[in-house]
């Protein structure tokens, strides 16, 4: 709760505790999309009180996704922490979809399919800074090709996002079998020349606002 705030009487702290217990799990089962009148059914309230306390469906990412975003801290340190550059990134790597395998709201945060929150938003620019050291480790350990940015891993989350979105319910673990082949092109030993450069920063966040 923000300072100055007044305290919520207890049975709208109750309400409100149990839309966002509700909100994570219809979020986390249908994506971002899913109707908020499925979140106020779920919490036992109407969906009058659901829009007093979540009056916006960003408030509801606010109140879920930067705690949840917290478990990408954890991979970063421990892919930092990793004496092998290149297992470090590749365990990054494999966290982060691993994360977004197991939870299809997740999943649309990270893909940004929706205009995040202001708190979310804070916790992806957070998570590309970790990107960057950790990609630049692994560069100067020659391990990884060199003409990969972190741009290109923001492209390749966007990427998986939809084959784990499109299969999850069908063939949960198929992004790693997809996911494989691309950590082997990534290798500097099998490296060839590409004559598209990555994206840059104003043309990623074009292509956010789209």
């Amino acid at each position: 709760m923000a300072a100055g705030t007044k305290p919520l009487r207890a049975d709208a702290a109750r309400n409100r505790d149990k839309l966002i217990a509700a909100a994570t799990d219809v979020f986390g089962e249908r994506g971002l999309d899913a109707p908020l009148e499925e979140i106020a059914r779920r919490a036992g309230v109407s969906i009058g009180t659901l829009y007093n306390h979540f009056p916006t469906r960003e408030a509801f990412f606010d109140a879920i996704f930067p705690e949840r975003l917290a478990a990408v801290d954890r991979i970063a340190e421990a892919a930092l922490a990793d004496a092998d550059p290149w297992n470090g990134f590749v365990g990054f790597v494999e966290g982060l979809f691993a994360l977004q395998a197991e939870d299809r709201g997740l999943n649309d945060a990270l893909a940004q399919r929706f205009p995040l929150a202001t708190e979310v938003n804070d916790a992806c620019s957070r998570g590309f800074r970790h990107v960057e050291r950790i990609i630049g480790r692994a560069h100067e350990s020659g391990q990884l090709r060199h003409d990969f940015e972190p741009a290109d891993l923001v492209t390749l989350t966007w990427a998986m996002a939809q084959v784990i979105r499109e299969s999850m319910d069908a063939a949960p673990h198929a992004w790693r079998r997809c996911l494989a082949f691309y950590l082997d092109g990534l290798r500097a030993d099998a490296a060839r020349p590409v004559a598209v450069p990555a994206l840059t920063e104003e043309q990623l966040a074009e292509v956010m606002r789209r």
